[in-house]
């Protein structure tokens, strides 16, 4: 089956989807993006990714360059074409080909690219075992609260965690977790969620609200607060949350077991009401 890319309106075979090399983009990493998952045919918080694909283009003072509605509709037909019920879609945001200067021009040609794939998000290998993660020095930009493609530092960080064989990359920064390279933080110490406070700091994670949610619904209370490395290897059970990880249980840091070396009880819980409150349709629509 050929896979088909969007582009501008326009709907093209992904081997003849090109972008100009004067894109900022390409050029400065001047845009923004969004992955939404997607089961059994629907997307999973579409409203709240859109919402938050505003924010970060607001924050570049960029506007998206087509009603929010139209975008939308453009992202479930290519889901359509791609034959994609269970997996994701990538959506990306430039300010579009100008000639190369760091100041935006003066009147920006916005470029507006996705694409999907199908990918197993609810059966993934490594949700039933647990996953692994190694700590990382956090060299990111001051203002991680925007989805921003600038994304050098989490490739380093994630290649890193590759060449350990581990699922993901926990950022530290002077002694205390920040998140993932991909990912929101939990840890779990005694009965409590323990996550980092929303600031330019973190990414405001789209899962992280229906977790809170899920979390507020088992009476499991939440502190918001950063973790330093100690605790974080004391803790009872990590996990991370991300949109296509969904909750993943983090069993081990740097080769060190978390609690009992195992999915614990609360993680497990919260996956599992997580994939049943996607199956049943909660998710927030556009």
């Amino acid at each position: 089956m050929t896979r088909t890319a969007y582009i501008n309106g326009a709907f093209v075979a992904e081997a003849e989807a090109t972008v100009s090399i004067f894109d900022r983009g390409f050029l400065f990493a001047d845009g923004v993006y969004e992955v939404i998952a997607v089961v059994d045919g629907r997307f999973v918080d579409d409203g709240p990714h859109l919402d938050r694909l505003d924010r970060s283009l607001r924050e570049i003072q960029l506007v998206l360059p087509m009603p929010r509605t139209v975008l939308h509709d453009a992202l479930l037909a290519l889901l359509g074409q791609n034959a994609v019920t269970e997996g994701l879609v990538y959506l990306q945001v430039t300010r579009g080909p100008a000639e190369r200067d760091f100041a935006f021009p003066a009147e920006p040609r916005p470029t507006v690219v996705a694409w999907a794939r199908s990918l197993a998000l609810l059966e993934h290998p490594r949700a039933r075992t647990g996953a692994s993660a190694i700590l990382v020095p956090d060299q990111r930009w001051a203002r991680r609260d925007i989805k921003s493609i600038a994304l050098l530092p989490q490739v380093l960080a994630k290649q890193a965690a590759r060449a350990a064989d581990a699922f993901e990359a926990l950022m530290v920064e002077d002694g205390l977790l920040s998140e993932g390279g991909s990912s929101t933080l939990f840890m779990v110490k005694d009965g409590a969620l323990i996550t980092h406070a929303l600031g330019t700091e973190v990414l405001p994670g789209i899962t992280r609200e229906r977790v809170f949610a899920l979390a507020a619904r088992q009476g499991v209370p939440i502190v918001e607060r950063s973790v330093s490395t100690a605790e974080l290897l004391g803790a009872d059970e990590l996990f991370v949350t991300a949109a296509t990880a969904l909750v993943m249980p983090i069993v081990r840091v740097d080769g060190v077991a978390i609690g009992a070396g195992a999915p614990g009880p609360i993680t497990t819980r919260l996956r599992a009401d997580y994939v049943t409150s996607v199956r049943h349709g909660a998710a927030a629509a556009m």
